[in-house]
């Protein structure tokens, strides 16, 4: 067999008989093999995995995440950070005027720094970015790790007025840059209140601006941007081993009398015999609160049971809620098991409905409770605001639950319950009716002639 080795048409349209070898030849005629065909589904399933590796590697940015970036150049009108997604993102305008000089200064190209996501996408395509908002974020999650964890820091004493002290929070963590937390009069230590002399804010802490101080943080709240921090809290003995001691001592159910030392969004720290227990937020009362201040203020008197010791990790915890009346075992003094109630559908969910029986007390209506016929969901039966008679088919005082059901209120096995309920409701109203003054007929009146 002749074959034209360099037949153009040839290369081009059959690529894999190529042949640098004389003894090279083409399949046998009648052959199953196809080498095009299985390289062309080869090269299609390469193709079609890089293609699915590189969407799955695409880290896109999100409006409010925090990244880690590389300073890719510095101009006077916009810093340029690499930030991966195969793209790179823009401080400039507003947000980088916010920096001073200084902190411009210090950066430099090829440097990591932490960026906050403005805007994955602008106008002209751009992610926006800002470095001091990513300064601010990390200087609040700081913050809240040292309330936490009892930190005492060693800062500086940078102003002052009418209320107190002004320190720079976090002396030794650099990322807490740009954060101020404020030193109440009450929580100056007792060596430097006994120099305070004067009447005015001047007077009394001017000469204080520039002193190095030891502080602890006692109260954060991010929303308000409210730090507040305590040199007294500081001075104590060595917190560790006094909370060593103490743990030893304290028994779960014990009641002791502790003062709040600081507030956190999560809940309040509580000193008990000299050691901090923390009092989570849902341990605080059996309302609902949304921080710790609707209820409780730094340096308050307050009992508090001890629910938790744990003497690996040295935490201990406590309840203000456990030493109160649960109003929920008053509401539902009045329900019973087999009890005919009325209530107000208010939520529909995929595994049934919740229904109000009273202002502070609803019940769910399983959804194997809702119809004697199978249904995918409460929505085929039941409609938000519909009004219902239910029955009350259990009671769950601890976990503050009531069980209802929808088929069962015409249940036979109830009869018996219901007779004896209708029967004691007409006893009831029988009894009311009897107080009343019977009526007298009217007596007739003569008229003297």
């Amino acid at each position: 067999m002749y074959i034209h080795l360099y037949n153009p048409a040839y290369i081009f349209y059959q690529p894999e008989y190529l042949v640098t070898d004389h003894n090279q030849a083409l399949p046998a005629e009648g052959s199953d093999r196809n080498p095009q065909g299985e390289q062309n589904h080869a090269n299609n399933q390469t193709m079609e995995s890089l293609l699915n590796e590189q969407e799955l590697n695409v880290d896109l940015p999100q409006a409010g995440e925090i990244r880690k970036g590389t300073i890719a150049s510095i101009s006077p009108s916009q810093i340029l950070i690499s930030i991966g997604a195969k793209s790179e993102g823009v401080v400039s305008g507003r947000e980088l005027d916010q920096l001073t000089p200084a902190e411009i200064e210090a950066l430099s190209v090829g440097q990591e720094i932490h960026v906050f996501v403005i805007n994955p996408e602008d106008a002209n395509g751009n992610v926006v970015l800002s470095l001091k908002r990513a300064q601010e974020q990390i200087s609040w999650d700081d913050v809240e790790k040292l309330i936490t964890d009892a930190v005492v820091i060693e800062t500086k004493i940078i102003g002052f007025n009418k209320g107190g002290l002004i320190v720079p929070e976090g002396g030794l963590i650099a990322a807490v840059e740009g954060l101020r937390g404020f030193l109440p009069s009450s929580q100056i230590g007792a060596l430097r209140r006994s120099q305070i002399t004067g009447d005015t804010p001047e007077q009394k802490f001017q000469k204080m601006v520039g002193q190095p101080i030891s502080i602890r943080v006692i109260e954060v709240d991010r929303e308000r941007r409210r730090l507040i921090v305590s040199e007294r809290a500081a001075s104590a003995e060595s917190r560790q081993s006094l909370k060593e001691r103490v743990i030893d001592e304290l028994q779960e159910g014990q009641v002791y009398t502790g003062r709040v030392t600081s507030l956190a969004n999560f809940g309040a720290f509580i000193n008990v015999n000299g050691a901090d227990g923390l009092v989570h937020l849902s341990e605080l009362s059996w309302d609902h609160i949304d921080h710790p201040r609707e209820a409780l203020e730094v340096g308050q008197e307050v009992k508090v049971k001890v629910i938790n010791v744990d003497r690996d990790k040295k935490r201990i915890g406590l309840s203000v809620r456990a030493l109160l009346d649960d109003p929920w075992h008053a509401r539902i003094v009045k329900y019973s098991v087999g009890q005919l109630v009325e209530g107000k559908i208010t939520r529909l969910t995929k595994f049934g409905a919740f229904a109000r029986l009273d202002e502070d007390v609803e019940g769910l209506i399983h959804i194997s409770e809702i119809s004697d016929q199978r249904i995918e969901h409460p929505k085929e039966a039941l409609h938000e605001g519909d009004v219902k008679t239910l029955r009350v088919i259990r009671i769950d005082a601890d976990q503050h639950r009531i069980g209802l059901s929808l088929r069962k209120v015409d249940s036979a096995a109830f009869v018996d319950k219901d007779f004896k309920m209708l029967t004691a409701e007409f006893d009831a109203e029988e009894e009311d009716s009897s107080g009343d003054s019977p009526f007298d007929p009217p007596t007739e009146s003569t008229e003297e002639n």
